[in-house]
């Protein structure tokens, strides 16, 4: 008999079929990661359009229920948004005001700060200086040039150039969180419009409704947090008699906004003006440390109680994400950088096939 030889082409043809999906999948892995660098390099050259975009969003997103709730009870959006928008401008005006003296007057004795300060840790230099002594003695004598550094200064003229940009930026912020709060709903009905039958037409508003509530509900409630986070260090550091306790206040309620980094930075910085305005060290420590009390109080007890274990994430999630934010936008990705991945997890909850994503950022 003469051996079927079908068997043979029905394996070769398997293997012709599983080494094609190999070299397919290999090609859309590649693909893939073009795109992620194509679209990273969109994101950065674009980030003076996209940030505005991204901090109106989310601050829409926060004073929508506000909006939502004076129209249910007959009062029109534009004007509920209009009122809304001139008491938050008026607010921001006033402590703007308040803080810019300090802020400048800070900025201008930092050089003449930095002189008082350096003296003040000598104690902790001292056995450093002497290693360096004596390393120098072992390799021989080393010139040290010193270089004399001009104080910072700020000119009318940096104010001049500095403000047109900065108006401009505040100005389309206003702006386009007036057109959300305004015209939000308008914008849902015309993607609820968009979809093809009516289950979709459902789906679509529970989804978008769902994440708008989840998000609105976390940047509002976080915004809150640290508002008091700043309330209580300012009183603190009222109580200490430090200098401008408004102005360091501001800086831990805005800072707060960067997990851990943030932390970490008001404490260093309390910890250096302490050590500028107390001669002895337990005095000058001593808001740094009630603060680090303060911050970790809020971070493991309050901010878990009030938010639940939904909007907890991975620490190692936020680091990384802190970093990649970091990098593309600087200052303003940071901040912004663990309201958008928190807004991405709930997003991937709702959306199929992507819950992969917010089970790896969730703690």
């Amino acid at each position: 008999m003469v051996p079927s030889r079908e068997p043979r082409l029905n394996l070769l043809h398997v293997q012709r079929t599983q080494s094609a999906r190999r070299h397919l999948r290999g090609i859309r892995v590649v693909l893939n990661i073009f795109l992620a660098l194509a679209l990273m390099y969109t994101v950065t050259i674009t980030k003076q359009l996209l940030i505005p975009l991204v901090l109106a969003s989310f601050i829409g997103l926060a004073l929508n229920p506000v909006v939502a709730r004076c129209k249910s009870i007959g009062i029109p959006r534009w004007l509920a948004a209009s009122v809304l928008m001139i008491g938050l401008i008026t607010a921001i005006g006033f402590g703007v005001s308040a803080l810019t003296q300090p802020a400048l007057g800070w900025v201008h004795e930092a050089p003449t700060a930095i002189r008082s300060f350096i003296p003040k840790l000598r104690t902790f230099t001292q056995p450093l200086e002497a290693a360096n002594r004596a390393t120098q003695g072992l390799t021989g004598p080393t010139k040290v040039q010193a270089s004399a550094q001009s104080p910072l200064s700020i000119t009318v003229w940096d104010i001049v150039a500095t403000t047109p940009k900065v108006l401009a930026g505040v100005l389309t912020v206003v702006l386009l969180v007036f057109f959300f709060l305004v015209y939000g709903d308008l914008m849902l009905r015309r993607l609820v419009e968009a979809s093809p039958n009516f289950g979709y037409k459902r789906h679509a508003v529970h989804v978008v409704r769902g994440i708008q509530y989840e998000v609105s509900r976390y940047i509002l409630t976080a915004t809150l947090i640290n508002f008091g986070l700043g309330a209580v260090t300012a009183g603190m550091l009222w109580l200490y008699h430090m200098p401008d306790p408004l102005l360091w206040g501001t800086v831990a309620m805005l800072a707060n906004f960067i997990p851990y980094v943030g932390a970490i930075s008001t404490t260093t910085v309390l910890a250096v003006v302490g050590l500028l305005n107390f001669n002895e060290p337990g005095a000058a420590l001593l808001p740094a440390l009630t603060f680090a009390g303060i911050t970790a109080f809020e971070g493991n007890l309050v901010t878990p109680l009030i938010q639940g274990h939904r909007m907890r994430l991975s620490p190692i999630a936020i680091l990384l994400w802190l970093l990649f934010w970091g990098w593309l936008w600087g200052i303003p990705g940071a901040l912004l950088a663990v309201p958008m991945l928190t807004s991405a997890k709930l997003v991937a909850e709702r959306v199929r096939g992507w819950r992969w994503f917010a089970r790896m950022v969730q703690r």
